[in-house]
């Protein structure tokens, strides 16, 4: 399953910058004109997750700050809060923490008539700081019984890499924007406790393994 949300997603990033490169001459050549930076910012809070977490074990607060550098490009900050549980496989463990992910996005295909709006791509680097607690985690014992062992809460660290893909849209003639977009994620790097694996990463997800998919739903305000 999520082999196959990857493919899509990079199928569809591959598709959008084909279809993205037949765009009108008189978008190119506007392209060309040489573009001055004036401060501007783009705040926006993930509303989608936020609803889900008043239903289901994880709580994740998250919002982004943009600023556009030039016509078809933004940098990018997110900023977020991820609380969550992992009860499988014989694992109980919880989780929580801050996280942070720092990177930027190209505009593939811009609105003729707005050019805030259209698909864009882009990649960040992405760090989370947080503290576990695993209350049981399985081991084979003597006579391969299952047993499990429980660890003292402790402070660790993870750090991964996501491409995103998504698209933005303006709330009729307001400053609000519709940001919604796709992260597929690969764990990088991560700090262990008794070099066990961590089954929840605050900001990357719940896994065992170094994949995952993460989606956002975003209202934006631009200032």
């Amino acid at each position: 399953m999520r082999t196959r949300s990857i493919f899509i997603c990079v199928f569809s990033l591959f598709c959008i910058s084909v279809f993205s490169q037949n765009e009108p001459a008189e978008n190119k050549k506007s392209d060309s004109i040489k573009w001055k930076y004036t401060p501007n910012f783009t705040i926006g809070a993930d509303v989608l997750n936020l609803g889900i977490g008043l239903f289901g074990d994880r709580k994740l607060f998250q919002g982004f700050i943009s600023s556009r550098i030039n016509k078809r490009t933004h940098a990018v900050i997110d900023l977020g809060y991820d609380k969550n549980i992992y009860q499988k496989n014989g694992y109980d463990a919880k989780a929580d923490g801050m996280f942070a992910k720092v990177g930027g996005f190209y505009m593939l295909s811009i609105d003729p008539e707005n050019d805030l709006n259209g698909f864009y791509a882009g990649g960040k680097l992405a760090g989370s700081f947080y503290t576990q607690e695993y209350m049981a985690v399985p081991v084979k014992g003597m006579y391969s019984e299952g047993v499990t062992l429980a660890f003292d809460p402790s402070t660790q660290s993870s750090y991964w890499i996501e491409a995103m893909l998504g698209a933005r849209v303006q709330v009729f003639e307001s400053n609000f924007f519709i940001d919604v977009n796709v992260q597929p994620r690969y764990l990088a790097y991560t700090t262990k406790q008794d070099e066990i694996e961590p089954m929840i990463v605050p900001g990357f997800g719940r896994s065992s393994g170094k994949f995952t998919m993460g989606f956002s739903w975003n209202i934006a305000y631009k200032f």
